[in-house]
Order: C-alpha cells, then structure tokens, then sequence
C-alpha cells in the first residue's frame, strides 16, 4: 500500500516532469564530411543551449531503417539535413550545414516555428 506522501510525491513528480515532443533530427551518414563539421562545431555545444533543450539532438542514420515514430517524415540522401520534429510532424527543415556561424540563426527561425 502506497503513502498518502509518495502518491502526492508521484504526482508532483510527473505533473513538474517538462514534456519534450519537438526534436532536431539530423539525419547523417558515414563518411559525411559536412556532418563531421557540425560534430566537430555544434554537437558538443547543442545540448548545453536553449536551442538543445527545446529541440534535443536525435541523430538517423540514412542508411539504417527509419525508426517507426519517423515513418511520415521524408528523408533525403542529401546529409545533413537537420528535421524539426514535434509530436510526429515535421515543422521545418535545413538541407546541408551551412557552418557555425550561419547555423544558429537558421535554428532559431526553425524554432520559432513552434507552438509555444
């Protein structure tokens, strides 16, 4: 039998939890010089930004099946291309990096696409 304190504590646990639907997917392949160069630029940082922390970092391998939960978002053999993803529907897109410079700003317009 569960305390009165840990069912309150579980629901203030899971009401407080912050809900993630949207998602950067990058979708890269083996051998891609561009996607090392966002490896070696972004990567390291993204989690660390705002950016990261609305839209966290999945990486898809082109050449790998699709995960199931990417089925109605196409992909392009063209790597990387950066997907924002919320709930299952793409919201935007970017085809290539465009270096670190330009990136950022790119992102941001990507996100502002969101819902708030």
């Amino acid at each position: 039998m569960t305390s009165p304190f840990a069912a309150a504590l579980a629901i203030f646990m899971t009401l407080s939890a912050p809900v993630m639907a949207a998602e950067m997917v990058m979708f890269e392949q083996p051998g891609c010089v561009w996607c090392a160069r966002f490896n070696e630029d972004i990567a390291p940082a993204w989690p660390n930004t705002e950016q990261g922390r609305r839209a966290p970092l999945r990486r898809v391998n082109i050449h790998e099946p699709l995960p199931a939960d990417l089925a109605e978002i196409p992909i392009e053999r063209f790597t990387p291309t950066f997907v924002l993803v919320d709930d299952g529907r793409e919201i935007a897109r970017l085809r290539g990096y465009p270096g670190d410079q330009f990136f950022w700003a790119l992102v941001d317009d990507m996100l502002s696409k969101l819902e708030p």
